[in-house]
């Protein structure tokens, strides 16, 4: 997020701007929306209506005839796609399982809309669960816009996936994913996927949002807080004396500018801590003090900075003003500006999830690829993220920070259970599956990519590609073109093998043969996927040098690597052989070890046969 880099604000917005509308040079668009709306929540039914008004742009070159609004909270009913998802899958999410059959009607969600209109002329729609489908007489034309206008009412469930309320740890309101929300309609047509508990995909755009609730209720989350000397709970300036309301509720504005979503949480025994940041960022935190929290989250007032700094100075600049950790939800989910984390937690937990949380603000929040089509892309990368900063934050950078996804990944390769990572996060048969190739094998890519272009150019990679896609729904092949770019060297079929395939990489050194003042190393390829390969010969008198072999498809090498031993042989190796011997200049009872990979960055299945001694 952010560091004392962070210059002007006013530059953001100029970058923003950049991110909507049609790409010139990408040939893509992306639509643009802006979200005014004004809800009132009765604590006592946990019921609320609503009002929006949302003023959609059609970027896009095609005629749009129906448009789609996601009902995310008509899933907490018996019977809904989740629920039958969650009875029917091998291995439910234990917070789910069948906890959304047994609701009674007090307990269940619902969110139902009961009127719209476009540009002032009622439209037809149709509630299909989680999907509005709404029928347009007047079509939206290209490069025009609409502005539909909606009353909605909906029920808060009971806390079990993300939303709801009162949960386990007595947080009353969880708000995500509460008001209808425009689907997404991009190259690949409309997303209006059911809602089954798993990613989410937005528009960006500007939200207004006004909240009346109890005055006794604090609330934070996402966006800039407009009247914050009317409001106080913490959010008013130093020596503002705020006035008491009249009534039994308050109205909270909140504006948020360039998001693709908007999160509030909300309990009265809420405390709310700030602290503002030398570049100009203010972190809010909300937690319901207690013995299992006030030590912990007191602590964590250190780390989130930490955090936000190293982050926009490895990743890419954190773009806005605010980012606030709140106490809620089921675990740990990411939103706008903003995370619900569970907080009853040991200091390591409570600052990993808020750590993970965080770094979605880069690849949900920010490059924000299709996560349902494309869930390792920001699950993954936000794992990699989050297992660097994590050492670096609580200094245990010693060692491979990244050793646990490589174990998940290989894990799951092993278990029979893997699909390719291109398949839809809906679409995974199982939640093993889904959680291990997303979180795990998504990791892994980064870091493995680093092995096969180098760290350093793999670091400044991630860096031009934050900067380049930022605010423009980044595909696979988007961040492959910038690896190549930056590096050299053609990446395609790395991403064809470990995006599109199950194949796994396994090679071995073979026979070593003694030939006079020569050895003969034969390394072979069993796995189906090849790669390039560092080899360490390491001798008894103490010296080491490096083999390098590059494949062929690379058409070039990286650069030897800090802290490597200097090559002594490089050679490109056809994918099609699966073996191939390389002939030293050093007699084989002067070897004391030769090694493929030493750095551990090869997501090789069975490292065992990747070393022997002599």
């Amino acid at each position: 997020m952010l560091t004392k880099y962070m210059k002007p604000f006013a530059g953001l917005f100029l970058c923003l701007i950049s991110g909507t509308g049609v790409f010139a040079k990408t040939g893509r668009f992306q639509q643009a929306v802006d979200y005014q709306m004004e809800v009132s929540m009765d604590v006592k039914t946990n019921r609320y209506t609503g009002t929006q008004v949302l003023t959609y742009t059609n970027n896009s070159p095609d005629t749009l005839n129906r448009v789609f609004y996601h009902l995310y909270y008509n899933a907490f009913q018996p019977g809904s796609m989740m629920d039958v998802r969650s009875r029917t899958i091998a291995d439910p999410d234990r917070r789910v399982g069948d906890r959304i059959s047994l609701l009674s009607p007090e307990e269940i969600g619902y969110l139902h809309v009961k009127s719209l209109t476009k540009d002032g002329k009622a439209v037809k729609f149709n509630e299909e669960e989680t999907i509005l489908v709404v029928d347009l007489d007047q079509p939206i034309l290209p490069n025009s816009n609409a502005t539909f206008e909606m009353a909605f009412e909906g029920q808060v469930p009971v806390q079990i996936r993300r939303s709801g309320r009162d949960s386990e740890e007595g947080v009353r309101y969880s708000m995500s994913q509460w008001y209808p929300k425009m689907a997404n309609y991009d190259e690949q047509g409309w997303h209006a996927n059911p809602y089954i508990g798993r990613e989410f995909y937005g528009i960006w755009g500007d939200f207004d949002v006004k909240i009346t609730i109890d005055k006794t209720y604090t609330i934070g989350g996402t966006g800039y807080l407009q009247n914050p000397n009317e409001i106080g709970h913490g959010y008013e300036d130093a020596g503002v004396k705020v006035p008491q309301p009249k009534g039994n509720t308050l109205t909270w504005h909140f504006k948020a500018p360039m998001v693709h979503d908007f999160m509030w949480g909300a309990d009265p025994k809420y405390q709310h801590d700030k602290v503002q940041m030398d570049n100009g960022i203010t972190v809010h935190h909300f937690f319901i003090p207690g013995e299992n929290t006030s030590e912990n989250w007191e602590k964590l007032k250190e780390y989130t900075p930490k955090a936000i700094e190293y982050m926009s100075k490895n990743f890419g600049q954190y773009p806005y003003k605010q980012f606030s950790v709140v106490q809620g939800g089921d675990g740990g989910m990411e939103y706008a500006m903003s995370t619900l984390i569970t907080g009853e937690r040991s200091l390591g937990s409570l600052v990993g999830v808020m750590v993970h949380e965080l770094a979605h603000s880069w690849y949900h929040g920010v490059l924000a690829s299709n996560e349902s089509l494309y869930p390792w892309m920001d699950e993954g990368f936000t794992s990699y993220a989050t297992n660097l900063t994590m050492g670096e934050i609580f200094r245990e950078g010693v060692g491979n920070v990244h050793a646990g996804s490589y174990r998940g990944y290989i894990s799951l390769a092993k278990s029979g259970l893997e699909e390719p990572m291109s398949t839809h996060s809906d679409h995974y048969h199982t939640n093993r599956a889904y959680g291990s190739a997303a979180y795990s094998k998504g990791a892994v890519f980064m870091e493995q990519l680093g092995y096969v272009i180098g760290k350093e150019v793999r670091d400044r990679g991630l860096l031009r590609y934050f900067n380049t896609w930022k605010f423009k729904h980044p595909n696979a092949n988007d961040l492959i073109r910038i690896m190549e770019k930056e590096s050299g060297i053609e990446l395609d079929w790395y991403k064809e093998y470990f995006v599109y395939t199950t194949k796994t990489i396994d090679y071995a050194i073979g026979p070593v043969e003694a030939r006079g003042d020569q050895t003969a190393v034969t390394f072979q390829r069993i796995g189906l996927m090849p790669m390039p390969l560092d080899i360490v010969v390491t001798y008894k008198d103490g010296a080491q040098e490096q083999i390098y072999m590059p494949l062929v498809i690379m058409r070039g090498e990286k650069a030897n690597e800090e802290g490597m031993p200097k090559r002594v042989y490089t050679e490109d190796w056809p994918w099609v052989n699966l073996e191939k011997t390389i002939v030293l200049d050093r007699k084989l009872e002067d070897i004391q070890s030769i090694e493929i990979d030493p750095s551990k960055r090869l997501a090789d299945v069975m490292p065992e046969n990747n070393k022997v001694e002599f």
